[in-house]
């Protein structure tokens, strides 16, 4: 089962990758903002439900559930 743990460990994760990314590479990710945002919403949309369901497929599986 799926603890609450678990899920505040995920978050915790990303945020510190992103960090990393900011810290390691600040101009590709303003470039990658900037780009991110001529894009339009429904490609937006459509790239983080993919993002989304991908991430809890890996978790199901890190996790065994």
């Amino acid at each position: 089962m799926l603890e609450t743990g678990h899920v505040l460990a995920g978050v915790a994760v990303v945020l510190a990758v992103e960090g990393l990314c900011y810290a390691a590479f600040p101009g590709a990710m303003k470039r990658m903002l900037t780009s991110l945002s001529t894009l339009p919403e429904q490609r937006l949309r459509q790239g983080g439900i993919i993002a989304a369901c991908i991430a809890v497929l890996a978790a199901w599986i890190i996790i065994g559930i």
